[in-house]
């Protein structure tokens, strides 16, 4: 499988709790954080869902 690299660009604050969770299964707790992740199904989904929130790179 592909990995992409996704980075947290903007807070989390005033976000609903459902957008709140979804980056905290992604492994985001702080601005410009980044995580390395297989691009599986159930990742692009998440990321689809914060998609305002973050940035992301194919590696």
């Amino acid at each position: 499988m592909a990995k992409i690299k996704i980075t947290q660009k903007r807070s989390v604050i005033g976000r609903t709790a459902r957008q709140k969770a979804t980056m905290d299964a992604l492994g985001l707790r702080k601005m410009n954080a980044s995580v390395e992740v297989e691009a599986t199904a159930q990742v692009l989904g998440m990321v689809r869902k914060v998609s305002h929130l973050v940035e992301v790179v194919e590696l």
